[in-house]
């Protein structure tokens, strides 16, 4: 029996994928579970891995092109079988091409008030025409090179290179420079943080915190660690492990905005904000509230080096309950993030610095850190992220009563 391999959707709203590369060549045997190919989508460069034993043939995608969600491109096949004919592609195809061209019949009567007729009767994805907007590219002028001359963001991309696509308006508000066009995830980011920060209400609660305890724990924990682990103990793990305990008491801070209301979590799949060259990555690491140390510490090493490398498994990435981005790293003393919805908050951390403080009424120095959360105030009020932030700032006093197994 033949498998199909398909363009899969590995998030929401996702319509094209970008194949980067096969693992695999034409007549290999694959296993089901390994790598198969490697694609690039909105958040990242992510694995496929193959759906069955068997024989890779009738590639039909090659590396570089941009296919639509659902697509067939390639067969895993019995030795000796033939994969199948084109149909179940030309299935797919004009099932695609349905929905883009009701999508389309929809929006054209929009865009009809704004566009050429030329540019309304173009066929083209929302997220392409959406990018054709922000970087003033006429529709009209752009070929495009998805299923039936569909025009795909990545046409966009390379149409907003040339000048004789962009719009007249968009060039008499060209000033002097160069157009750095966004990458897909700077796009991501964009779009993602104009949402957040326009739809859900945030607000902020602000504290410094003495880590003079949390470094003197780090020290007495870091050499047994390394040497039973072969992992360096960093102030993130650290906060991972800690805020992790302290979330199961605060489920509100540990929860999801949705339609039908707040989705309090049993679990802390913990996501830590990782930069790479076109912005930041949420890797999460999952169950955070059970693990030790040396787990936390070892599950973030192995997804940066991944999320660097771009090989992001899907799994990498999906279902935080929670986000801490740390600059401490970076000299910044304090910033304020803005959420990742669903969720209901993020934590940031700034860098631990000596500061005059006083200390039973008299001046002392001390390593001090600040804290900043953020929350979705539908979700969470003032007196709750007080709280949430009174526990952790204990925890951070304590944090051999909170991490009694280190290994």
């Amino acid at each position: 029996m033949a498998f199909s391999v398909v363009m899969p959707a590995l998030e929401m709203a996702q319509e094209t994928g970008k194949l980067i590369a096969w693992r695999k060549q034409e007549g290999d045997r694959v296993t089901k579970g390994e790598p198969l190919l490697d694609i690039e989508t909105d958040k990242a460069v992510m694995e496929v891995e193959a759906p069955a034993d068997g024989i890779l043939a009738g590639i039909s995608a090659a590396a570089g092109a941009d296919i639509p969600v659902g697509q067939t491109i390639a067969w895993i096949v019995a030795p000796g079988e033939k994969p199948p004919a084109e149909k179940e592609s030309a299935t797919a195809a004009p099932a695609a091409r349905a929905v883009s061209q009701k999508t389309e019949s929809h929006a054209a009567i929009a865009a009809s008030l704004s566009e050429s007729s030329a540019a309304s009767s173009a066929r083209i994805s929302p997220k392409a025409r959406r990018l054709a907007k922000e970087l003033g590219v006429v529709v009209a002028a752009v070929r495009g090179s998805g299923p039936g001359g569909e025009i795909l963001a990545s046409d966009v991309q390379a149409a907003a290179a040339t000048s004789s696509v962009v719009s007249s308006a968009a060039a008499s508000e060209k000033i002097s420079g160069r157009l750095e066009v966004p990458s897909t995830l700077g796009r991501l980011m964009a779009e993602r943080t104009t949402q957040s920060w326009t739809t859900v209400p945030h607000f902020f609660v602000t504290r410094d915190i003495d880590a003079s305890a949390l470094n003197q724990y780090r020290e007495e924990v870091i050499a047994e660690i390394e040497r039973t682990h072969q992992i360096r103990i960093t102030h993130t793990d650290l906060l991972v492990a800690l805020t992790s305990r302290v979330l199961l008491k605060h489920p509100r801070l540990n929860s999801s905005w949705t339609p039908d209301g707040i989705r309090l979590h049993d679990h802390v799949n913990m996501g830590v904000a990782i930069a790479v060259n076109d912005g930041v990555v949420a890797a999460v690491i999952p169950n955070a509230h059970t693990a030790s140390l040396a787990e936390i510490a070892t599950q973030r090493r192995d997804i940066a080096e991944r999320t660097r490398a771009g090989k992001l498994r899907p799994s990498d990435i999906a279902d935080a309950t929670f986000t801490i981005s740390n600059l401490g790293m970076y000299h910044v003393d304090r910033f304020t993030a803005i959420i990742t919805p669903p969720q209901a908050a993020i934590l940031a951390v700034g860098a631990i610095t000596d500061r005059v403080v006083a200390v039973e009424g008299k001046p002392a120095v001390r390593p001090m850190m600040t804290l900043t959360l953020s929350s979705d105030h539908r979700v969470v009020d003032g007196a709750r992220a007080a709280l949430f932030l009174q526990d952790l700032t204990k925890a951070m006093h304590e944090p051999e009563k909170f991490l009694p197994l280190i290994v």
